[in-house]
């Protein structure tokens, strides 16, 4: 049976309400980080009577470092030290102490003495009924490598000393997982996954900054889970932290540890019999085929506003609701739903956040699979009042309070605009401006929840994801992560900000939280939709004349579509032969405007160095809105 761990290290609260959070996201046993236990108040046995009412065991404590290899008096310090440490070990009821290699400047290199240390220090944990797990660290002072660390374990040749893994120190230069293959999984006594950025030089010089959950980083952990389950380890798959960032502790990262720790050892077990299923009857990734809908929350002034806009991009009041003030708007294969009932969800995400996104649908093969597998990964359910006539349509809170829908074919779920709704009568018709699709949804949120967002719709979905960018706002920094499943059918970007003074920061603060800040509607033929725009009054974002100027300089473009381009205030950016043209709204709400791309030849990107452009003007254009 899969056991999965987590050190307490980067989960918020004191000692008892760490424990608390971990048992609660699903977790089986613990590491407990010593500085933890040095700051509760209680004592060591408290702690582990703690975890044991909990149903968790404490697999590790952890860290000891700078023991082996020192002299006289530093050597006896040493040892008076671990003792203390097996007597915790014991009050606790821990089983394995994790010991890093040393970094102790006075450390001899010397391996018959490292030997000696690492032999006694064998035998007093053996006496503890406990053992150790040595762990290499890349910055230590003599043994940097896993391989390094595992030559001193053969020497000692105990059964109360093994080796610690950890896939950052192991993956992050660049190096493969394949190299650990000779290593008896019995003599592995511990295992560490941590992600991080895909590096190409000496981790050593990191230490301790980077450290993310599975699947945020760029690292191949599933290779690594293979390799070490091969050589038959059996032991537990534990989360430790060991990023030094303070910011990088978190109300949901027990959650987050979970789902990704999940998730991961899942994907790995379908293909790999050493590697035991972490939850036998988990539901597959799902295979998001489209956006379904978007739905607004909005009152009276909001939705005036909304439907503005949406007439002057051609959109068409289509349905309404048989028994709620809900509209649906519709061009192409676009859906807005528009909400402005006074009670239930959608009243209340607007009593909250302000006229906003509260709901998105999305198109899956199975919605009743897809909702399960979700809330096996800890999400939320979702469920409010049904009235006659309507449907049940399957649905789970994600990460911000937002709900997603989830729409299949095995039932009536498809239909539910015929259903639920009845058609408007229209004298008029207005010529469709081409929008065809949602090309992707943009969602604001501050920076530390941006990584919950990720392994939210990783470890749910069938999703890649590009790596991140950051841009460059006038006012100070954004992180953009792009998700996407595979054939680009659902594009999502991810927008991290900080700074209040941020056009996404300004977002944030104005809705009092994560959410849709912006969304883009693809077009086959940008010239031709901006021709409809003008006709029908669209405000569009005006972007500066220098930035024509540069244009034509950058990719020497044809006049004749660079002078298109500056009369619609179209931005263009070019990825080898693939072309990407933007349109964008004028802001309102405070923040909120949609775009209208075209992709040309593949293009697979956003326009990331048009960001700036963007954010420039629409500072400028928020400026002198607040003027009139």
């Amino acid at each position: 049976m899969t056991r999965l761990c987590i050190a307490t290290t980067s989960v918020p609260g004191d000692l008892p309400g760490k424990l608390d959070r971990i048992a609660a996201a699903g977790f089986e046993s613990v590491e407990i980080h010593e500085p933890d236990l040095t700051g509760f108040a209680g004592t060591a046995k408290d702690i582990g009577t703690c975890a044991k009412s909990l149903g968790l065991c404490v697999d590790v404590l952890q860290p000891f470092h700078d023991f082996e290899g020192l002299a006289d008096d530093a050597r006896k310090a040493a040892f008076a030290r671990l003792d203390r440490k097996l007597e915790l070990m014991k009050e606790l009821g821990a089983t394995t102490l994790l010991v890093g290699t040393t970094t102790h400047k006075d450390s001899a290199p010397d391996n018959e003495l490292l030997c000696q240390d690492l032999s006694e220090l064998a035998d007093r944990a053996g006496k503890a009924d406990c053992r150790v797990a040595l762990l290499a660290l890349p910055w230590a002072r003599h043994t940097k490598t896993e391989l390094d660390a595992f030559a001193l374990v053969e020497a000692v040749d105990s059964p109360h000393l093994g080796l610690g893994l950890n896939s950052f120190f192991s993956l992050a230069d660049g190096s493969q997982a394949a190299r650990l293959r000779d290593i008896p999984g019995d003599r592995v006594f511990h295992v560490q996954l941590s992600d991080a950025p895909a590096l190409d030089f000496d981790i050593s010089h990191l230490k301790s900054h980077f450290g993310l959950l599975p699947g945020q980083g760029g690292l191949n952990l599933a290779s690594f889970v293979r390799v070490v389950s091969r050589a038959g380890y059996d032991g537990p798959w534990s989360l430790a932290r060991v990023s030094a960032s303070a910011a990088d502790s978190r109300e949901t990262y027990a959650r987050d540890g979970y789902r990704a720790l999940v998730s991961l050892l899942d994907e790995v077990a379908h293909t790999e019999p050493a590697v035991a299923l972490p939850l036998p009857d988990l539901p597959e990734r799902v295979h998001a085929t489209g956006i379904e809908f978007v739905e607004f929350a909005v009152d009276q002034s909001a939705k005036t506003e909304l439907t503005t806009t949406l007439s002057a991009m051609a959109f068409r009041k289509e349905r309404s609701h048989k028994s709620k003030s809900v509209e649906l708007w519709r061009q192409g294969a676009v859906n807005i739903v528009i909400n402005s009932e006074e009670k239930g969800f959608a009243a209340e995400a607007r009593h909250n956040h302000g006229a906003c996104v509260c709901e998105m649908g999305l198109r899956v093969k199975d919605a009743t699979q897809t909702v399960r597998r979700a809330l096996m990964l800890g999400a939320p359910e979702f469920s409010q009042p049904v009235g006659s006539g309507e449907l049940n349509i399957p649905a789970i809170k994600g990460v911000g309070g937002s709900v997603v829908h989830f729409i299949d074919e095995k039932s009536d779920l498809h239909r539910v605009w015929d259903i639920e709704f009845d058609p408007v009568p229209r004298a008029h018709a207005p010529q469709p401006a081409g929008l065809r699709r949602i090309d992707h949804v943009a969602q604001t949120m501050p920076y530390q929840e941006m990584q919950s967002w990720l392994t939210y719709y990783l470890s749910t979905f069938v999703m890649e994801k590009a790596d991140i960018i950051d841009v460059i706002d006038p006012s100070g920094l954004i992180q953009s992560q792009a998700i996407s499943s595979p054939e680009g059918e659902v594009r999502l970007n991810l927008n991290g900000a900080g700074e209040r003074q941020t056009f996404a920061g300004a977002f944030l603060e104005k809705g009092f939280g994560a959410g849709v800040q912006h969304i883009a509607f693809s077009s086959d033929d940008i010239f031709e939709t901006s021709a409809q725009l003008e006709a029908a009054g669209f405000a569009r974002l005006k972007v500066p004349a220098n930035y024509y100027d540069d244009l034509g300089v950058r990719f020497d473009l044809r006049a004749e579509l660079l002078n298109a381009m500056r009369a619609g205030n179209i931005l263009y950016d070019r990825d080898d032969r693939a072309e990407y043209f933007q349109i964008y709204s004028t802001a309102f709400w405070g923040g909120f405007f949609f775009e209208i791309v075209e992709r040309r030849g593949g293009y697979g990107g956003y326009g990331a160095r048009n960001a700036p452009i963007r954010l420039s003007a629409q500072i400028q254009h928020l400026k002198e809105s607040s003027k009139q």
